[in-house]
């Protein structure tokens, strides 16, 4: 306990003070208080005994220690879960519609929606809730048991203790029960005792020696090893009981030669077999391959491999995230598999039967005869007796409905299937045979004769052709073109095209004239552009 040292202007005060520290922790005298009229704890060392001098104060005080920006406002309450505050006989206006609290809307309410809410029924209105608002502190915002009830921990306790209770209960039981079958049983038949209680005992000093086993390692302790584990120099020093026995020897000194199995210092791991020429009987170490390949590690490989198999297939299987499942879909994998082996081996057996049994083979499969007659020509072929069988599918073969003597799809004509017997392209149609063909053939010449009269009738007259020349009138029938006209007149048309091409050639004083004979009018429409002409671009 440190104390404020403070200055007495005497002995006596100095052993005054210490018998009243006594009294006062014997109960006897008032505790010391300090300005604020708070209890000053004695345990606690006071490290500053006098106040600094710019407080001015004629006493020491520890008022200046304190947190002296501590803000009012700040509380560390929580809300009160479920209080309600008043309970409404009719719905006001403003309520939710659906339960009739004022401290929420129908958007925000947490109730069931009502066939028909309270605002329309005005019943079984819903109290309102308590709101309240805090203002934390920096701590009170970042407490994570802000609010918590400690009593609601006695849940757990007592959900526990229950267990614990029915556990206790259930073992007395079954000892209460072992011992009446003991003791029925000794009644019973003397000091005999059965198999079944001789081994009951063997497993009980078994348990026993294994306990045994265990209070002696913890002795022994395994050679304890120091290790540091996440600590900032690599962490807390912990416990690591190596369980080698060290008689045993090291993988690494089974064998001193350098091109031996390689040992691996920062994994610990040989692969390969240090001693692969020793006699496998006496060979203590095979390698670490030798672990991989034998045992569990071959059925966990089996297991890993087919969770992938089976997640690339699209089963939603993981070994990491779910090994459980993948461990329990495995042995359904490997039991329906043998299932489907066996159900085969029998069907291959049920059909081709087993030489292994000693049932006798039939004369006609030894001897390779049959009363089926075939019949052979010259050269060895068959004649008779094997015909070829057409292959059967699945779907039904050779079924005729309603009189027909062929199958739907054996006639085809103008993209259209029917049967074959009548020509008929409806699928529930009754057959009508030749008679039907002919009345078909006859009917389809009827209507083609009717639809070439309807056409020659409403033909219109043919129009009589009419010549045009290039300038719109009526060519007359004695109309006889001059070569040698036609000829200059197709020269001066291109004497006249160069002259639009080029306007200085163009002559100052220019004479039209409005005679124009049929030969200048040929020549016009001979040397004409046609835009639609889909070869003007090629022309001179």
């Amino acid at each position: 306990m440190a104390t404020a040292s403070v200055a007495f202007k005497s002995r006596e005060d100095h052993r005054k003070q210490l018998e009243l520290e006594e009294a006062r922790k014997a109960g006897l005298a008032p505790a010391e208080v300090d300005e604020d009229g708070k209890e000053i704890n004695p345990h606690i060392p006071q490290y500053m005994s006098s106040a600094p001098w710019y407080l001015n104060a004629e006493r020491p005080s520890l008022k200046h220690q304190r947190k002296w920006k501590s803000d009012p406002n700040y509380t560390k309450s929580w809300y009160d879960r479920g209080a309600k505050i008043f309970q409404a006989e009719k719905y006001r206006k403003g309520a939710c519609e659906n339960c009739g609290a004022m401290t929420h809307d129908a958007k925000s309410c947490m109730e069931r929606p009502r066939k028909k809410g309270a605002k329309w029924t005005s019943m079984h209105i819903a109290p309102d809730e308590k709101i309240e608002t805090f203002e934390l502190d920096y701590d009170g915002k970042r407490d994570r048991w802000n609010g918590y009830d400690a009593s609601t921990y006695a849940r757990v306790i007592e959900r526990y203790e229950a267990r614990d209770d029915a556990r206790r209960k259930y073992l007395k039981e079954q000892q209460l029960k072992k011992l009446e079958e003991k003791n029925s049983k000794n009644d019973g038949e003397g000091e005999d005792v059965s198999e079944e209680e001789e081994e009951e005992e063997d497993d009980d000093d078994a348990l026993k020696v294994d306990e045994a086993k265990v209070d002696e390692s913890k002795q022994m302790d395994f050679a304890k090893v120091e290790k540091r584990v996440r600590t900032t120099g690599g962490g807390s020093t912990g416990t690591v009981r190596n369980l080698r026995i060290r008689e045993d020897t090291a993988k690494y000194l089974l064998n001193l030669d350098v091109n031996s199995a390689y040992y691996d210092p920062k994994t610990r791991s040989m692969r390969e077999d240090p001693l692969p020429d020793a006699d496998p009987n006496e060979k203590f170490y095979g390698g670490d391959n030798q672990y991989r390949q034998s045992g569990q590690a071959l059925e966990f490989k089996q297991l890993n491999i087919h969770a992938w198999e089976a997640f690339d297939k699209g089963q939603d299987m993981h070994m990491q995230a779910a090994p459980s499942q993948a461990e329990l879909l495995f042995r359904n994998y490997k039991v329906i598999k043998e299932k489907l082996k066996s159900k085969t081996k029998d069907t291959i057996m049920e059909k081709y039967g087993n030489a292994a049994t000693e049932e006798e083979i039939p004369m006609e499969l030894l001897l390779g005869q049959s009363e089926r007659q075939v019949e052979y020509d010259r050269a060895g072929r068959i004649i008779k007796g094997m015909e070829t069988s057409l292959p059967k599918s699945k779907y039904e073969e050779d079924v005729f409905i309603n009189n027909h003597t062929t199958v739907w799809g054996s006639w085809w004509k103008d993209h259209q299937w029917g049967y074959k017997c009548c020509r008929q392209t409806i699928r529930n149609s009754y057959c009508t045979g030749a008679a039907g063909i002919e009345a078909a053939e006859a009917s389809t010449d009827l209507m083609k004769a009717n639809i070439a009269r309807k056409v020659s009738e409403d033909a219109p007259p043919p129009a009589e052709e009419k010549k045009h020349v290039t300038w719109g009138t009526d060519v007359p029938e004695d109309l006889v073109l001059d070569e040698k006209r036609l000829t200059e007149a197709l020269k001066k048309e291109d004497e006249r095209r160069r002259e639009e091409k080029d306007e200085r050639k163009r002559k100052y004083n220019v004479k039209w004239n409005d005679d124009v004979t049929a030969e200048e009018m040929e020549a016009y429409r001979m040397k004409r552009v046609h835009h639609d002409d889909p070869m003007k671009d090629f022309l001179n």
